[in-house]
């Protein structure tokens, strides 16, 4: 039997015996989770950024918000009216602001600036045919109609917002990939490191009828905190991410079509919790294969 102290100690003990290679280790597996993390990041932001895009939206058209009866009726009348529109949905400026405040929960500054009375109000539009020509040709009747402020497309939003994620996604992931491979052979060195330099009080130990788990545990924990300190860089990373770059889409001027381009705070939690159980997969991985490599009895 072994006791927690004597665990804490020895693990601190061989983790301060190769505080250098501990330290790469640690940072080699906080870059690759946080590059994981960030791919994870991307895609929620981007399945909010396209959500009024579901079921068929093809256009939506936006009024003025201070557009009077008459020219709402004729868009309305219009609506009904082409041949080209299967079905459509109004979102008054009440429902309208709901979801700019949903989009701008994190940055209360913005919300500040505006009311209920200054966010327009639109309609979700699914035209008969989806094909984009076709789209654009129905989207071009309702541009310039009085009332109308502008047209927005989904195939462009959702192409120019996938063709962003894509591109950074796949750099993340791949690299991401790789560094973890390269996170379980650093752990699985640092451990067979600490190994050989503690090779003949192990030995000592097996005279004296030390069991296999007493020696192997102390060897697997410090494995185990190098994982998760590694998760703590990268959840660390994940915020920064979030906060400087991911948040920074919905601020910027010009980029209203990426209001949606957020993560809310339970996604972020979903991925640091995968973030976390990734770095207990890998330190197990690499801690199990130097004991089972370099402790053979």
């Amino acid at each position: 039997m072994f006791s927690f102290r004597y665990v804490m100690r020895e693990t601190g003990q061989n983790l301060w015996r190769n505080i250098l290679l501990a330290v790469a280790t640690v940072v080699t597996v906080g870059v690759s989770l946080a590059m994981f993390g960030g791919f994870m990041l991307f895609q929620v932001a981007v399945d909010s950024a396209t959500a009024r895009w579901q079921d068929g939206v093809e256009l939506i058209v936006w009024m003025n918000a201070d557009a009077d009866t008459d020219e709402d009726s004729s868009v309305r009348n219009q609506l009904d009216e082409s041949p080209g529109v299967q079905r459509w949905e109004y979102v008054d400026r009440e429902e309208s602001y709901e979801e700019f405040r949903e989009f701008f929960e994190d940055t209360p500054e913005v919300l500040d600036i505006f009311t209920a009375e200054g966010v327009p109000p639109y309609y979700r539009v699914v035209p008969t045919d989806p094909d984009p020509d076709v789209v654009e040709e129905l989207g071009s009747q309702f541009k310039g109609k009085p009332g109308v402020r502008t047209v927005t497309f989904a195939g462009d939003v959702i192409r120019d917002v996938q063709n962003l994620s894509n591109r950074a996604g796949r750099v993340l992931f791949v690299g991401s990939i790789i560094l973890l491979g390269a996170s379980t052979l650093l752990i699985l060195n640092t451990l067979a490191v600490a190994i050989s330099n503690r090779r003949t009080e192990i030995e000592i130990m097996r005279l004296v009828g030390a069991t296999k788990w007493f020696i192997r545990v102390p060897f697997m924990l410090e494995g185990l905190v190098q994982g998760l300190f590694g998760a703590v860089v990268a959840m660390i990373s994940n915020a920064l991410l979030r906060t400087y770059v991911i948040d920074q889409f919905s601020d910027a001027d010009g980029l209203q079509l990426l209001a949606g381009f957020k993560v809310d705070d339970a996604a972020m939690l979903r991925v640091n919790l995968l973030v976390v159980a990734i770095a207990v997969g890998v330190a197990v991985i690499g801690s199990n294969l130097a004991v089972a490599m370099h402790l053979n009895e």
